[in-house]
C-alpha cells in the first residue's frame, strides 16, 4: 500500500504546536518540506532537558535518515539559517546529504529588514505587529520582480546587478521617506557571495527532486509556518503575514500538484492564542487569559513577545478546515486547561443583532463582533502522564467531542505535555 503525503498546516494564528506534530509525524515520512514564510516563526521541540526552536529547518531533521527541503515558496535570510545548521551541528544532528534548499528560494537582505522596521515605525498606532525581520519587504521584491534567489548568490556580477537594482528605490525611501541610512552594494556582495559558497551544496529543484523520489516510492509531509489567518489572502486582513499559509500554497510552495496529497492535517490548541495585533474576538483580557498564558508559557519562540489567549473559536476552525480542506487535526495543549472551573466554546458570533458562523468580511466590524459562548464544566489534575483517551478525565472527554462535534473535523492527536511522547493517538493519519 502506497505511503500518504500529507500537509500539516496551523488553523489558527499560528503558534498552534506544529514543531511539535511535525517532528512525531516526521518518523512516517521520507521527505519533510517547509512550503512558505520565513524565520519570523518558529517551531519548538522539547525532548528530555533539549528544547529547540527551528525558524528555518524543518523540525522533522531530528529525525535521523529523513530528508528536509526549504521549497521555493520559503524566504531566507542566509545569517539565521547558517547559525540554524551551527546549532544542529552542535547537537550531533548530521545533515550532510538530507538538507535540501530549492535554488528559486528567495533570500532575505539587510536592506529588507531595515525597511520593514521602519515602516511599522512610520505607521505608528497603525502597526500590524511585524517581527521587523524582513520577510513581507522580502516577498514584495520577489512579486515585484527585484527579488534575490538563492541561486543567485554564486553569481558574482548578476547578483551584484539585482542589488544595485533593488536599491535604486530603496535609498531613495530611506534617504528622503524614512530618514534612515542608505546602503552601499559595495558592502554587501563580498558577504552574500560567501553565503553563496556555503549554501551552494544544498541547492536543489525542489519539484523535480520531490517528484523523482514519489515515482520511487517515498512519502512527503509539507509543513508551514504561521497560521490559516495569518494568510495575506484569507486571514484578518491586514493583520496578516506576506505569503499563502494555507494547505493550498502547499503545492506551489514546494512544486508539487494537488493530486499527489493524501491528507491534510490542521493543528490548533485547546484554546486559541494570537501574537501582535488585530482581530481576536474571544481574547480574555484579565487573570484568566494571564493563568492560561502563563501556564501554557505562551511566549513567541523567536521574539519572545507575550501571546494574547482567549476561548476556542469554532468559527476559526471551521472556517480554517474549508479553507484548508482538513481532513483532520491534532489539537494541542489540553494539558494547560487543566484547574479552570468553567471553559468557555465561542460557538459564532453576534454582529449587528444577528448570530454569524463566519469570520466578518470587513475589517471595519472586526471590534463589533461579540463571542457567543457554549459553557462546559472544567477539570483538574496533571494529564500529561495520560496515555490513553479513556484515562483522561471526564470532562477533558466531552470538550474534546465536543470540539470534534462543533468543528466537523476528525481528531487524530491530543497533545496533553510539551514532550514529544505526551501525546495521545486517536487515529491513524499515515
Amino acid at each position: 500500500m502506497r505511503k500518504k503525503n500529507i500537509i500539516v498546516v496551523g488553523l489558527q494564528w499560528g503558534d498552534e504546536g506544529k514543531g511539535k506534530i511535525v517532528d512525531l509525524l516526521a518518523k512516517d515520512a521520507d521527505i519533510v518540506a517547509r512550503y512558505q514564510g520565513g524565520n519570523n516563526a518558529g517551531h519548538t521541540v522539547v525532548s528530555g532537558d533539549l528544547s529547540l526552536v527551528f525558524r528555518l529547518v524543518p523540525s522533522g531533521i531530528l529525525n535521523e535518515e529523513k530528508i528536509c527541503i526549504l521549497g521555493n515558496g520559503v524566504v531566507i535570510d542566509p545569517v539565521v539559517l547558517f547559525q540554524e545548521l551551527e546549532d544542529l551541528k552542535a547537537i550531533g544532528i548530521n545533515i550532510k546529504g538530507r538538507f535540501f534548499i530549492s535554488y528559486k528560494s528567495h533570500i532575505i537582505m539587510p536592506y529588507h529588514k531595515r525597511l520593514d522596521i521602519a515602516r511599522e515605525r512610520l505607521r505608528g498606532a497603525g502597526m500590524i505587529g511585524t517581527t521587523g525581520r524582513g520577510i513581507g519587504p522580502a516577498y514584495e521584491d520577489k512579486v515585484a520582480r527585484l527579488g534575490i534567489r538563492a541561486v543567485d548568490l554564486i553569481n558574482r556580477d548578476l547578483l551584484y546587478k539585482k542589488i544595485v537594482l533593488s536599491l535604486k528605490e530603496k535609498n531613495h525611501l530611506f534617504k528622503n521617506v524614512l530618514g534612515e541610512d542608505v546602503f552601499n552594494p559595495d558592502d554587501l556582495i563580498e558577504e552574500y557571495l560567501n553565503y553563496g559558497g556555503k549554501i551552494q551544496e544544498f541547492l536543489i529543484d525542489s519539484s523535480i527532486f520531490i517528484n523523482e523520489r514519489l515515482d520511487k516510492g517515498f512519502n512527503v509531509m509539507l509543513e508551514g509556518a504561521q497560521g490559516t489567518f495569518l494568510d495575506v489572502d484569507h486571514g484578518t486582513y491586514p493583520y496578516v503575514t506576506s505569503s499563502n499559509t494555507v494547505g493550498g500554497s502547499a503545492l506551489s510552495g514546494i512544486g508539487l500538484g494537488p493530486t499527489k496529497i493524501d491528507e491534510v492535517i490542521g493543528i490548533t490548541k485547546a484554546y486559541t492564542t494570537r501574537v501582535g495585533e488585530g482581530y481576536f474576538p474571544t481574547e480574555l483580557k484579565g487573570e484568566e487569559g494571564r493563568v492560561i498564558r502563563d501556564k501554557g508559557e505562551e511566549f513567541g519562540s523567536v521574539t519572545g513577545r507575550p501571546r494574547r489567549c482567549g476561548w476556542f473559536d469554532v468559527n476559526l476552525i471551521k472556517e480554517a478546515g474549508r479553507l484548508n480542506g482538513a481532513t483532520g487535526m491534532a489539537v494541542t495543549k489540553l494539558d494547560v486547561l487543566s484547574g479552570l472551573g468553567k471553559i468557555n466554546i465561542c460557538t459564532g458570533y453576534m454582529l449587528n443583532g444577528s448570530v454569524i458562523n463566519h469570520l466578518p468580511f470587513s475589517s471595519a466590524d472586526y471590534d463589533k463582533a461579540i463571542p457567543v459562548y457554549e459553557e462546559m464544566e472544567g477539570w483538574s489534575g496533571d494529564i500529561s502522564s495520560i496515555k490513553s483517551f479513556k484515562d483522561l478525565p471526564v470532562n477533558s472527554q466531552k470538550y474534546i467531542l465536543r470540539i470534534e462535534d462543533l468543528t466537523g473535523l476528525r481528531i487524530n492527536m491530543l497533545s496533553v505535555g510539551k514532550e514529544r511522547m505526551q501525546t495521545i493517538n486517536l487515529k491513524n493519519i499515515f
